[in-house]
């Protein structure tokens, strides 16, 4: 049956009739068109897409709404549109059975397809509500697409009153009512699910609850941007999260697929090799366990698999935005079509004007939806990596460990997870591209015929270009990575041992050594930059050359082809859109490149070996059974063969490298076993030798993570001797310690270790000689009321390694190592008895083995943690900073270029449209050679004026990169002790890797792109203007619209950005931090409560994150709206002046209106990234207005060459504070030491004898009085000259990653003699004799590759090396047995004997034939003479020695 059968049954009511429809002044459809076509199209949407609406709602279900208001209302207006249609139907069947005429099958057919589609639509209102949907995009676009029909036909209906049918008249305008009610209707927003997130959150981020138009065009951030126009935003007005974008719901998916991955890829290996062998005889099976197969897991795989299915919506967006992509060239041709075509009725121009702003604000819309899918993938990629590798980083092993360093990991972390997050917003276009190009060659094939495979041949000539630079910018990717990571890994060292290298004065030979690594990387960037000269050539060149080639071919083929303006700037249209895909494949791939490298670096960290989990059993040991058991560590295989009894106290005593803090790793299975078992009854807890301190208060640093017990709290703190201490710090135990302890003394830290681990409570205690770092009397009392025998943990299992013999008589059990073995073991009598070592060992040291005071770097109470973030430097002067960094003149020259290329690129197309309006004579246009010849050579000059332009900011972004790190590295060096005390070396790092990273890469190429877009837009207004005049009238009114919508958007941009930079820093520290805690975590069992801290961090800076990713989709859309109103405008001016247009400078002004949009929104997206990443300037040039040290070298005194001669030292009423506003920390030393005097220095915690060698190296200035050096003020001469001139053996022996040699010797000063002979005084000869590289063995990031004690020893060689007049010893013998002490002692005496010592005194023992002691108490000296002198007076010094047994 025929459509007019079906419409009506004489055929009277035609389907189609173009006279009515288009050939006419006042258009309209026919009757039957109306009826079917406007009726049907909105219900077979609905129809098709309610199923798949349905399965997606029945496996997301987001509460249940109770019946509301609201949902009362669409129901209702549901009911009474299905019985409207209803109501026709029934009026078609009364009409044939009252016999009043037959209805045409239309009227009974229509209305019974809408009513059955108006109860799908009532009843699917209220399914969504039960599945807690506020407010349905489906519905919304259904009731507007039905609208739309309806409103056609209502003004049919208007223009043609008929009175055919009163009844059909009156139930439409009911029906067409309840439309516009169902409509406003479904743009309203239902009220919040029972139990959901929202109800409970204090800060709900209102994007679920809002309805579908404010989801699509952002309107439900406004709210935000109106509080950050007001005033600067702070963390209280940031939303939480989305459940689905928070770490827990991310991270556990990314990590359950990569375990997926790694278990078939061991799969696989067991296969392979299983199968080989069946294949082989067995006196091959050697060979085929050697030529095993690997695959390596598919990190890419798991992260399809976890964010694939989300981001596949972006690839329906981007299909759809594709697609109406090319609607603006065909409307441009249809417009010029117009414009020829003088007949053609002016509504046409209307309609064309009205469908190209429909379809551009179609395209605004779902290309924002697009991009906001893409960088919520990304966010979630970043959450879910960050998350992955932190997790990983707490199983690792310690072989893992020492390839991975922490500057590594932080990379991986900041830097390469960054990478992914760029790339996922463009991803797409690796299918787009290509699929725009076939779209826009099949169009311009419609247009210019097979000319159009000239274009097409340039095209692929390009394309091995471009594969060329993407392969060559891999390779400079992978080298500049590899240097980023050594530069952020000896930064990372530099801060961590910061007050090492400023009391050698060696800051000079690590910038060195950093600005070495860093002019390598930027060696690498240049060659990149000269790369990328090349590829903006390229691509600049490729869409002209394309139209070049084109257009000649087209021309020159036959001379009858008359290139008029449709053929021209439709081409032209067409070809701007060909520019994007191919502009952006050449980044996308290099992109892709950058990412691959990434993406490698990822899958090996989370391949890296963990710790077997077998490596420790927990369970019950049966009594008197031995394990035996093999642990590997240094290469060296450790047999050891021991039962430790419950309950026991057990002593492990050796000399340095002995093994003995291997024994405890073995026992918290940190070791690889390679035989044997190991079994530990019940839960562990464990302190180290080095004290471990979180950046928290010292009341969370103890209780870590349990439950507060007031009373046992209180015990502890009492037993562990902290009483005093807190009462000392300015909040009590709700103090907060800076970052690795610094504002906690040596002792304080060691105590506050031993703290938390008595707190948790648990079976067995590893101590790892915690006595060490505390002095006699506290080490007495920790000994008594914690670890003894009446302690607090009488009753659990402890395990000692001590060099403190007077408490080995009070022991169980003694276990004696050497070269990793037990030598001897049993109880104190019995190996006394037994006359070995370990009792000739007893006889010779128990009589002078008392400590002293280790734990006196007294507090420093006061010196808490600021953090400061200072952002009052004014946009302009950031700005301002970089072009001075770049050169004035090389910026000038850039813009300069930057104007050519813009100017030719504009004159070009003038010139082709001055071409197209060429009169044509006898079919062919005359000009068309040399026209075509000049518009040739104007794309060649533009090509050439940007190659040069983009080498030009390239080499500028090198030279301001270069000269922005040297002076931040040098002002961050410059910076006194105080401030690195404040500053959490996660800032430091962040500044040194990510924003260097921004202002290496980043910065240039947006500069580029900015400056690119601005021209750009300027040139297009200038195009319309001259073309349209009228213009002029609205395009002010936009341009202020546009700078008032982006000024607002800035003030709320930049505040979210700074807040996501300040929220950053702390993921990175508290990972850092991690990194160096990681064996107390595991031995706690503390993983999940640190991961949970990392993930919350992460959230925390995301909330920022999120935020300004919709902040700039929400101005996006508003921007492009202005861009889509100028366009229209053009247009509409363009149909209104036709009479007056060529249609050379119409096609010219509207192919230019048509890239204002997309330049518009780039220009502003470029304009805020350069606000954003400008502040990476602004906080790397922070550092330079911080305080600065004294100079280092003075210009008007140097000291004399051999300075000082003889050594003497005189404090004149010096006094020192460690701030402005505090007490004075030493005040009033008044004394003076001669030359080659040994002198003693004593006193209880806080005494400030620490304080007093920190004012001899100016470490802390003084605040009163003076020190001379043989008669010379210190405060006038230069630090470096001052520090390099004195020597100090520190409390902490700290190495850098690099050779021995190179540790020693950072200036190689000396010869491989010289360092021979201090390592044969320092007893480190042998050891580093049977080291295989010897001096060029690499020590690991902070030398953990050799013991505490051989670190001291190491620390011992370099002031051999220096031998200076003056020697200052910080309890240097902290960490060493007593034997290795005395061998210690009796160098010093015979190598400095005729300096001056200065010795904080470890042991009393090793003071007792010093010239004199000095005694200090609260920052004054007390007593000053010989030690024999000392006791007989029977004072303080006197109370110490009869302490220690030595009076």
């Amino acid at each position: 049956m025929a459509l007019e059968d079906f419409c009506s049954l004489d055929n009277s009511d035609p389907f189609w009739d173009w006279n009515l429809s288009w050939n006419t002044t006042n258009p309209d459809f026919t009757q039957c068109f109306q009826n079917t076509v406007l009726v049907w199209v909105p219900c077979f949407y609905l129809w098709i897409f309610a199923p798949i609406y349905l399965i997606y709602l029945r496996s997301h279900g987001y509460g249940y709404i109770c019946m509301s208001l609201l949902n009362k209302a669409k129901t209702i207006v549901g009911f009474l549109l299905w019985i409207i249609c209803w109501l026709d139907v029934f009026y078609s069947l009364w009409e044939r059975s009252n016999g009043s005429g037959i209805p045409a099958p239309v009227h009974l057919i229509s209305p019974t397809i809408l009513g059955l589609t108006m109860l799908l639509a009532t009843l699917l209102v209220q399914y969504e509500r039960k599945k807690g949907i506020q407010s349905s995009g489906l519905m919304l676009i259904f009731w507007l697409i039905a609208l739309l029909c309806a409103t056609i036909v209502f003004r049919s209906k208007v223009l043609h009153p008929l009175t055919v049918c009163v009844w059909r008249y009156t139930t439409f305008y009911i029906y067409y009512g309840l439309l516009l009610v169902s409509f406003i209707l479904s743009c309203l927003t239902d009220q919040p699910p029972l139990f959901s997130q929202m109800v409970k959150d204090p800060h709900p981020c209102p994007e679920p609850g809002a309805s579908f138009l404010s989801r699509i065009t952002f309107w439900w951030i406004t709210s935000m941007m109106i509080t950050g126009y007001k005033r600067p935003l702070e963390e209280k007005d940031l939303w939480s999260l989305n459940p689905d974008d928070c770490s827990n719901r991310v991270v556990p998916q990314l990590v359950h697929r990569w375990n997926s991955e790694c278990q078939k890829a061991k799969r696989f290996v067991v296969n392979s090799t299983y199968k080989e062998r069946q294949a082989v005889a067995e006196s091959e099976i050697l060979l085929v366990k050697n030529s095993k197969k690997t695959i390596d897991p598919s990190l890419l795989k798991a992260l399809c698999l976890t964010f694939g299915p989300y981001f596949l919506i972006s690839c329906f967006y981007k299909l759809i935005q594709d697609i109406l992509m090319f609607a603006g060239p065909e409307i441009l041709r249809l417009l010029i079509r117009f414009v020829n075509d003088s007949s053609a009725p002016t509504w046409q121009g209307y309609f064309y004007t009205v469908l190209l702003f429909m379809c551009t604000c179609a395209q605004s819309l779902i290309l924002q939806k697009y991009f906001h899918v893409c960088f919520v993938s990304g966010m979630r990629l970043r959450t879910a990596i960050i998350g992955a590798v932190y997790r990983k980083a707490l199983v690792i092993n310690s072989a893992a460990r020492r390839t991975s360093t922490v500057g590594e990991i932080v990379n991986l972390m900041s830097v390469d997870a960054q990478r992914f997050m760029d790339l996922i917003t463009y991803i797409n276009m690796i299918w787009s591209a290509p699929l725009q190009v076939v779209l826009a060659l099949y169009f311009l094939w419609q247009n210019l015929g097979p000319s159009v495979l000239a274009g097409v041949a340039m095209m692929v000539l390009m394309v091995p270009i471009n594969a060329v630079i993407a392969m060559k910018t891999k390779t400079y990717q992978v080298a500049q990575m590899k240097s980023k990571d050594s530069r952020i890994k000896i930064m990372n060292e530099l801060f961590n041992g910061i007050k090492v290298l400023k009391l050698y004065a060696w800051e000079l030979a690590f910038k060195d050594k950093v600005s070495q690594i860093r002019e390598s990387e930027l060696k690498v960037l240049k060659k990149a930059a000269y790369l990328g000269g090349v590829s903006t050539f390229t691509w600049v060149c490729a869409p002209f050359l394309v139209a070049l080639s084109t257009f000649a071919v087209y021309v020159l083929v036959d001379e009858r082809n008359v290139l008029d303006a449709q053929k021209a700037f439709v081409s032209l249209a067409l070809f701007n859109i060909l520019r994007f895909p191919l502009n952006m494949l050449p980044m996308v791939i290099s992109s892709m490149v950058q990412a691959s490298v990434s993406l490698k670096r990822f899958r090996v960290f989370l391949s890296h070996e963990e710790l077997q989990e077998d490596n420790v059993e927990h369970k019950p040991v049966p009594a008197r059974e031995f394990h035996q058991f093999i642990i590997l560590s240094l290469n060296l295989h450790f047999l050891l063969n021991v039962c430790i009894p419950e309950k026991t106290l057990v002593a492990v005593v050796g000399h340095v490298g002995s093994g003995k803090s291997s024994l405890l790793s073995a026992l918290l299975g940190e070791m690889d076993k390679l035989e044997g078992a190991v079994t530990v009854k019940g839960s562990v807890a464990y302190v180290p030798q080095q004290a471990w301190i979180q950046n928290s208060t010292l009341k969370n640093n103890i209780m870590f993570g349990q439950e507060r017990r007031e009373a046992w709290y209180q015990r502890v703190v009492e037993a562990c001797a902290l009483q005093p201490d807190l009462e000392m710090l300015p909040a009590g135990d709700d103090t907060e310690i800076g970052e690795k302890g610094v504002n906690l003394s040596g002792g304080q830290k060691q105590r506050v270790s031993l703290a938390r681990a008595v707190y948790c409570d648990r079976d067995t205690y590893l101590l790892d000689d915690p006595l060490s770092a505390v002095d006699a009397h506290v080490g007495k009392h920790i000994f008594d009321r914690v670890i003894g025998p009446q302690g607090l943990l009488k009753d659990k299992t402890r395990i000692l390694v001590t060099h403190g013999l007077s408490y080995l008589s009070q022991v169980h059990l003694i276990l004696v190592m050497l070269d990793g073995e037990i030598t001897e073991a049993g109880s104190y009598q019995q190996l006394m008895a037994k006359e070995g070592a370990f009792a000739e060992l007893i006889r010779t040291y128990a009589a002078v083995e008392q400590t002293d005071d280790k734990g006196d770097n007294e507090t420093k109470p006061n010196v808490w943690f600021i953090r400061s973030t200072r952002y009052n430097i004014l946009e302009r002067g950031k700005k301002m900073s970089y072009v001075k960094a770049i050169g004035v003149l090389l910026s000038c020259l850039s813009l300069l270029l930057m104007f050519i290329h813009h100017f030719l690129s504009l004159f070009s197309n003038y010139w082709l449209s001055k071409w197209t309006d060429d009169p044509t004579v006898n079919g062919t246009q005359p000009n068309s050679q040399m026209r075509l010849g000049v518009y040739g050579i104007l794309g060649i000059s533009q090509g050439v004026a940007v190659f040069v332009y983009s080498l030009s900011m390239s080499i500028g972004g090198i030279l301001a990169s270069r000269s922005l790190h040297q002076s931040m590295l040098f002002n961050v060096l410059r910076s006194p002790m105080s401030f690195f005390e404040r500053t959490p070396s996660g800032n430091l790092v962040n500044r040194f890797s990510k924003e260097m990273d921004t202002i290496d890469t980043v910065i240039p190429s947006i500069l580029k792109m900015f400056m690119g877009s601005m021209f750009n837009v300027i040139g297009s207004c200038l195009i319309i203007l001259i073309a349209t005049p009228l213009v002029a009238v609205v395009i002010p009114f936009f341009g202020l619209l546009y700078l008032f919508v982006q000024r607002f958007y800035v003030a709320t941009s930049r505040q979210l950005k700074r807040l996501e930079s300040v929220s950053r820093s702390p993921i990175y520290s508290h990972f850092n931090e991690t990194l160096l805690g990681t064996s107390v975590i595991r031995a706690f069992g503390e993983q999940e409560r640190f991961i949970s801290e990392s993930d919350q961090r992460v959230d925390h800076n995301q909330k920022a994150y999120y935020p300004s990713i919709v902040a700039n989709r929400w101005l996006a859309i508003r921007l492009e709206f202005v861009g889509n109103c100028i366009v229209s405008s053009a247009a509409l001016f363009a149909v209104i002046a036709r009479e007056n247009l060529s249609p050379g400078i119409m096609g010219l002004s509207i192919s230019y209106a048509l890239q204002l949009t997309a330049s518009l929104t780039w220009l502003v997206r470029m304009s805020s990234d350069v606000e954003t990443n400008i502040v990476a300037v602004e906080r790397v040039r922070e550092y330079s207005d911080t305080e600065k040290e004294a100079e280092w070298r003075h210009q008007a005194y140097n000291p004399p060459p051999r300075w000082p001669t003889d050594g003497n030292i005189e404090f004149r009423n010096f006094g020192l504070r460690y701030r402005p506003d505090l007490d004075l920390v030493i005040r009033n030393v008044t004394l003076k030491i001669d030359g080659g005097e040994k002198v003693g220095i004593v006193g209880r915690t806080g005494a400030g004898k620490s304080s007093l060698t920190l004012g001899l190296f100016r470490i802390i200035e003084a605040a009163e009085g003076h020190i001379f050096i043989d008669g010379v003020d210190i405060a006038k001469v230069g630090l470096h000259d001052l520090r390099s001139r004195v020597t100090i053996i520190p409390q902490d022996p700290l190495l850098f990653s690099g050779s021995l040699r190179m540790n020693l010797d950072p200036f190689d000063s000396y010869s491989d003699e010289d360092i021979w002979l201090a390592l044969e005084l320092s007893h480190l000869k042998s050891f580093v004799s049977s080291l295989p590289d010897q001096l060029s063995h690499e020590c690991s990031e902070g030398g953990d590759n050799l013991s505490v004690g051989q670190r001291q020893l190491l620390c011992l060689a370099r002031a051999l090396l220096r031998k200076t007049k003056i020697l200052v010893l910080d309890e240097a013998t902290a960490a060493v047995d007593m034997e290795t002490d005395n061998l210690i002692q009796s160098t010093i005496r015979s190598q400095f004997e005729g300096c001056t010592v200065l010795t904080i005194a470890h042991r009393l023992n090793t003071i007792m034939d010093y010239t004199r002691v000095l005694v200090l108490e609260k920052g004054e000296v007390v007593e000053f003479d010989s030690p024999s002198s000392l006791i007989g007076q029977r004072g303080s010094f006197y109370k110490m020695a009869k302490d220690s047994g030595l009076a």
